[in-house]
């Protein structure tokens, strides 16, 4: 695979989560009695419920017993001595007993599939209600992909095990032990000979299903990795398309893909050998007792109907091993997923220590004092940086790429703790208040603007859950947003696809721009809000934007040093510092870093007078 690829690999690999073992490794089994403790606590709110479960798999079970032995019975007594009326009765008994034990069965299973359904609800509720909980810093390392395995796959797995498998694991094991039972009291001798055959077979199946385990566990993490190429491919679609990389990506799934062969090879070869395994010993345990039973009966030790009854029991004995045996597969890969999702859960959730909220009124007075931060011990990005943006004043940050910009505004909003120094709103640490709280007077116009399949009208009121219809319509107004969506098929009801691909990128700026509008923040963030955008679209978003700023202290990142003429005060980032600080203006003829970025941007537009100044009013 081509090495530009490497940094998504890199960038995707989850953390946390154990590495994926290379074929032919073999990875020791986790702690799967942990893993099931927890799934039971899952099951505890409907105990009266798995009572009656339980309760009625004995009842079957038992029933499932009665009918091999009434069979039995029906020989020796009956058929053998021509005894037509009993034959009638004990058939009567017998249609009885297998009608319900179907009736007991079917309704176990419908109670059980409730139950677990209604459990397993729970349980993919927890997970993607702490995923929402986790920090921004876990996003970082790990992809969409693998969420989305957990998700889907993880609860897929755990879903089969449970509601189709645990009403059968335990009938199986009350049958194996009632079968045992039950021989011992028909004919110890016979019994002790036939089962001679058990521990080979409980070997062999332990020993198989070991492996089995391990495979799919490797399994499901090789499809937590594909899941994660085939999400960010199709993501980046219109990218690989335009740089014609689609013979790359195409690799480097196929790659993938070779992975997921070649664990569920693994995992699937171990597995298949239990099926013709049972039959190979469900056949050898049949002839052991016909054999052992047909030797003992010449010698008059015991009847025809005894036997009879041993190689009922007998078969009913392998099916429910040939059942754990399937089982078995299933149980593990739904082990191995639970292990997965509640590593999810393990991971502490965002930590916020403080509930209190912002209050009503706020000036808009934001410091800096001598904050420092770094995303890793030893590489700070933010260096001993202070600075204070006046209420209302709009504080542009400029800078290469990497300066530290986006960080700044990342540890205003909180998505980052600084590493030292204090940030205050109004002589206030923002630490004092609640994230949420927090966020709430913040607003955020973002490069890359994220709309949610829906409406448009739904995407608005993202801003502000409360809002009337007209409150949207308004703020679509201010944001110059109305009159484009007017024009779409269906208006503010048109529905939007993911990521909102039927519009422009600047139509979505300006859906975004109404969001902010509508939510009306104290403080407002912009961060490359218009270097997607044409010139024509760019000065619409202006025009919104001037709007959205006017009373309001606000921070705007801008490559396109242009749009930031207006600043009341520009600060120049550099290796997380602040290299210069002043207006445009000032700026520009202090011929420093600024100076040279814009002149840069405007070379040919600018000029230098005869009196050493620049002229630029030209250009704006």
């Amino acid at each position: 695979m081509s090495r530009q690829y490497d940094h998504l690999r890199d960038r995707h690999k989850p953390i946390g989560l154990g590495n994926v073992a290379k074929p032919g490794i073999i990875e020791k089994p986790r702690n799967s009695a942990a893993a099931s403790s927890r799934l039971v606590e899952y099951l505890f709110p409907f105990k009266i419920k798995l009572i009656v479960v339980a309760l009625l798999v004995v009842l079957y079970s038992l029933l499932g017993l009665a009918g091999p032995y009434l069979i039995g019975v029906a020989i020796d007594r009956f058929i053998v001595q021509h005894n037509v009326a009993g034959l009638k009765k004990i058939s009567l008994l017998l249609f009885l007993v297998y009608l319900f034990y179907n009736l007991f069965q079917l309704i176990a299973g419908w109670i059980m599939a409730k139950v677990s359904q209604t459990a397993l609800k729970q349980l993919s509720g927890d997970l993607f209600t702490h995923i929402q909980t986790l920090p921004v810093s876990y996003f970082d390392h790990n992809s969409s992909g693998g969420l989305m395995s957990r998700l889907t796959n993880d609860i897929d797995a755990i879903n089969q095990a449970v509601s189709q498998n645990v009403t059968s694991l335990v009938a199986s094991l009350l049958s194996l032990g009632g079968i045992v039972i039950a021989m011992f009291l028909l004919d110890a001798w016979l019994a002790l000979t036939t089962l001679l055959v058990i521990p080979v077979m409980l070997w062999l199946t332990q020993y198989i299903a070991r492996y089995t385990r391990i495979g799919f566990r490797k399994l499901q993490k090789q499809l937590g990795e594909m899941y994660g190429v085939m999400e960010e491919s199709i993501s980046g679609l219109k990218v690989i398309k335009a740089f014609r990389r689609s013979e790359e990506v195409i690799e480097r799934f196929q790659r993938q893909n070779e992975q997921v062969f070649k664990a569920a090879v693994y995992a699937n070869s171990y597995s298949m050998l239990l099926m013709p395994l049972g039959n190979v010993l469900g056949n050898l345990f049949v002839i052991v007792i016909a054999s052992a039973g047909g030797w003992i009966a010449l010698k008059g030790l015991v009847t025809v109907g005894v036997i009879a009854t041993f190689i009922i029991y007998g078969q009913n004995f392998i099916q429910p091993l040939r059942q754990l045996a399937n089982m078995y597969n299933t149980i593990q890969s739904a082990l191995a997923g639970s292990e997965r999702i509640f590593e999810i859960l393990d991971i502490p959730s965002e930590v916020d220590s403080s509930q209190e909220t912002v209050p009503s009124t706020i000036a808009g007075t934001i410091s800096f004092d001598h904050v420092t931060f770094a995303y890793e011990k030893g590489a700070p990005i933010v260096s001993d940086m202070t600075f204070v943006a006046e209420p209302g004043k709009t504080i542009a940050l400029v800078g290469p790429t990497g300066a530290g910009k986006t960080t700044i505004i990342n540890l205003l909003t909180r998505f980052y703790e600084t590493t030292s120094g204090i940030i205050t709103i109004d002589g206030r640490d923002i630490r004092e208040f609640g994230k949420a709280a927090l966020r709430s007077r913040l607003g955020l116009v973002l490069q890359d603007t994220f709309l949610f399949s829906g409406t448009v009208m739904e995407n608005i009121r993202f801003g502000r859950l409360d809002a009337t219809d007209e409150e949207c319509r308004q703020a679509a107004e201010l944001a110059e947003a109305d009159e484009f969506i007017r024009q779409l098929p269906l208006g503010y009801k048109t529905n939007l696809s993911e990521r909102a691909g039927n519009l422009s990128q600047g139509q979505r700026q300006l859906l975004a721009i109404t969001r902010v509008i509508l939510a009306n923040p104290d403080i407002l963030i912009l961060d490359e809000a218009t270097s997607s955008v044409d010139t024509r679209t760019e000065l619409r978003i202006q025009k919104a934007l001037l709007r959205l700023m006017k009373g309001r202290t606000s921070f705007v990142i801008a490559h396109r040093l242009s749009t930031i003429r207006d600043a009341d005060q520009v600060l120049v980032i550099d290796n997380g510092t602040i290299a210069e600080k002043g207006t445009h203006h000032e700026l520009l003829q202090q011929k420093g870093i600024y100076s040279n970025l814009y002149l840069s941007q405007f070379k040919g537009l600018v000029t230098h007078t005869g009196n050493g100044k620049l002229k630029y009013d030209h250009v704006g």
